[in-house]
C-alpha cells in the first residue's frame, strides 16, 4: 500500500483532551486583554453596568467566531488556516472613546457600532490591496503606532487605580453653585433696573467659575494600595514563575485584586446573582446602528493600521509554523480582520485582529496545530453564552484593574519601544524625524483635549485620536523620507518582537 501523505503539524488534529487544555491555554493568555476594551469603550459610552456586561459577553462571542473562521477557514476568500486567536484590537480604543465623547449612551452606542460595521465591509473589499502595502509600514511606523497606542491606554490605566477618570476628582458644589445663582440673579435684576433707568441696555447674566468640592473617593488610599498590590503581585509572577504562569500572570493578577477587594467590603457580587446562566447574544441590542461617512472614515483608518499589523503578524507565524503564506492566504486572513470586524458591529461589539501574545504562545510551546486555536475559539463561544461571566468582570473594581492596566497598557508601549530599536538611525538619520513628529502629533489630544473645539465638529473623533494621528502622520512622512522602500522582513522581525496587543 503507498504511504498516506505526510499531514503538516499544522493541520494536525490532536486528541480531545489535549486539545480542550491547550485551547484553554490559549484563551487564558489572551483573557484580560479580550475584556479591557468593552470594559473601557463601555464605561466612556456612559453604559449602565448590565449593558457593559452585555458587550463583554458579546466581545467573548464574537471572539470565538472569528477565531474560528480565521483558524477553520469559511470558503476560498476568509480565514488563513493558521494557528491564530482573534481579539478585539486596543489600536481602536482611543478614536472609539473619541467617538463615545461627541456623543454617548445609546446612541453613542448605536453611531459607533455603525462606524465599525462600515469599516469591517470597506475592509474585506480593500484586504486584498492592504495585503501589499506592508512596504509601506516599515518598523520606523508601526514601532511608533504602538508606542503611542500604549502611551495613550496608560491615561486609561491611571484613571482605573485612582478609581476613575480625572475629571472625577471633584465634583460640583450643589449648594454653592445654588447661591451663586440665587446672588447672581439678584444683582442681574437692580442692574437691569438701573439700566433701564439710565435708557441703556441691560447688562449680561454672568456667573463666577462654578465651585468644586474634591471627591473623597478619587485617589482613596486603600483603593490604590490594591492597585499597588495588584502590581507587585504581576511583577512576583513575572520574575519568579515560569512558563505558563508568567503568560498569564496579568489575569491571575486581577484574580488576586479580586480576593482582596471582596475581602474588604469593595466588590459586591449582586448584579452576578442577577445575571442569568445561559443567554442568546442578539445582534443590535441598542437598536438599528446609525451610519456616519466621518466616524466611518476614522475606523477605516484604525482597521488599515490593524491590517498592516496583521499582515506583519501572519507572515510571523507562517515562519514559526514553518509554512509559506501565500498573497492569496494572506488577502484571506485579512478578509477575515474585516469580516470579524462586521461582525462585531452586528454583534454589539468592536474590532478584530490577531492576538499576538497568542502567536508568542504558539512559539513557546512549539505546538503548530490550528485545531488548538480552534478549541480556544469554541471555549471563547461558549463564554460569551454565559452572562454571569460578563457580570463578573463587570463587577471588578476599577483600581484593581488599574494595577493590571498600567502592565498591559506600559506593556504594549514598551513593545513599540522594542520595535523602534530596531530601526536604523545612524545611515538614516530621517528616521529620527519620522519619530520626534509623529509622536508629538500623537500626544496633542493628550495635553490639549480641547485642540479641536473650533475645527469641523464631525472631525472630532478623528483629531481627539492620538492614534490615529500618530499612524497619519508616520505613514506620511516615511513616504516623504523614504519613499517606497521596505523589506518584509524587517516587519516580520517586527511582529516577532510584538508580544502584546
Amino acid at each position: 500500500m503507498p504511504n498516506a501523505p505526510a499531514v503538516h503539524p499544522v493541520d494536525e488534529r490532536l486528541p480531545a483532551g489535549k486539545l480542550t487544555a491547550l485551547g484553554l491555554q490559549h484563551v487564558l493568555v489572551m483573557y484580560a486583554g479580550a475584556v479591557a476594551v468593552p470594559l473601557i469603550v463601555g464605561r466612556a459610552l456612559k453604559l449602565s453596568p448590565e449593558q457593559v456586561a452585555m458587550l463583554i459577553s458579546a466581545d467573548l462571542f464574537a471572539c470565538g467566531i472569528a477565531t474560528l473562521i480565521q483558524s477553520l477557514g469559511m470558503t476560498p476568500w476568509f480565514g488563513i488556516k493558521l494557528p491564530i486567536m482573534m481579539g478585539v484590537t486596543f489600536a481602536a480604543v482611543g478614536p472609539m472613546v473619541g467617538i463615545a465623547n461627541v456623543t454617548s449612551g445609546e446612541e453613542g452606542a448605536r453611531a459607533l457600532f455603525g462606524a465599525i460595521i462600515g469599516a469591517g465591509i470597506v475592509s474585506i473589499l480593500i484586504a486584498p490591496a492592504v495585503s501589499r502595502m506592508l512596504r509601506f509600514f516599515p518598523p520606523v511606523v508601526t514601532g511608533t503606532i504602538i508606542a503611542i497606542i500604549g502611551v495613550s491606554l496608560m491615561r486609561v490605566g491611571v484613571g482605573w487605580a485612582m478609581g476613575g477618570p480625572a475629571h472625577l476628582a471633584q465634583n460640583v458644589n450643589a449648594e454653592a453653585l445654588a447661591e451663586m445663582i440665587d446672588k447672581a440673579r439678584t444683582a442681574h435684576v437692580a442692574a437691569s433696573v438701573e439700566a433701564a433707568a439710565a435708557g441703556a441696555s441691560a447688562p449680561p447674566f454672568r456667573l463666577g467659575p462654578i465651585p468644586m468640592i474634591d471627591n473623597p473617593n478619587y485617589a482613596a488610599l486603600d483603593n490604590m494600595a490594591i492597585a499597588a498590590i495588584v502590581l507587585v503581585f504581576i511583577l512576583l509572577l513575572v520574575k519568579f514563575g515560569r512558563g505558563f504562569l508568567a503568560n498569564i500572570s496579568v489575569l491571575l493578577g486581577i484574580v488576586f485584586g479580586c480576593v482582596i477587594a471582596a475581602a474588604m467590603g469593595k466588590m459586591h457580587f449582586d448584579k452576578v446573582g442577577k445575571a442569568a446562566w445561559v443567554d442568546i447574544v442578539t445582534p443590535f441590542s441598542f437598536g438599528m446602528p446609525t451610519f456616519d461617512p466621518f466616524m466611518i472614515l476614522t475606523m477605516v483608518i484604525v482597521m488599515i493600521v490593524v491590517m498592516i499589523e496583521s499582515t506583519g503578524m501572519f507572515l510571523a507565524i507562517g515562519d514559526i509554523v514553518g509554512k509559506e503564506i501565500t498573497q492569496k492566504q494572506l488577502a484571506a486572513g485579512l478578509r477575515t480582520d474585516g469580516l470579524g470586524t462586521l461582525i462585531g458591529g452586528i454583534f454589539n461589539t468592536f474590532p478584530y485582529t490577531s492576538f499576538s501574545q497568542n502567536v508568542g504562545l504558539v512559539a513557546v510551546t512549539g505546538v503548530r496545530s490550528r485545531w488548538v486555536t480552534v478549541a480556544g475559539g469554541v471555549i471563547m463561544l461558549m463564554l460569551g453564552l454565559l452572562p454571569k461571566m460578563g457580570a463578573l468582570v463587570e463587577s471588578i473594581p476599577q483600581f484593581v484593574l488599574g494595577g493590571a492596566g498600567l502592565v498591559m497598557f506600559g506593556m504594549v508601549a514598551a513593545t513599540g519601544i522594542r520595535i523602534l530599536s530596531t530601526v536604523d538611525y545612524t545611515h538614516n538619520r530621517n528616521n529620527l524625524y519620522i519619530v520626534a513628529l509623529s509622536i508629538g502629533f500623537g500626544m496633542i489630544p493628550l495635553v490639549a483635549p480641547r485642540w479641536s473645539e473650533h475645527m469641523w465638529h464631525e472631525l472630532h473623533p478623528l483629531l481627539e485620536s492620538g492614534i490615529l494621528l500618530t499612524a497619519i502622520s508616520a505613514f506620511v512622512l516615511n513616504l516623504f523620507f523614504n519613499g517606497t522602500r521596505g523589506d518584509t522582513r524587517d516587519a516580520i522581525a517586527a511582529a516577532k518582537a510584538a508580544d502584546v496587543h
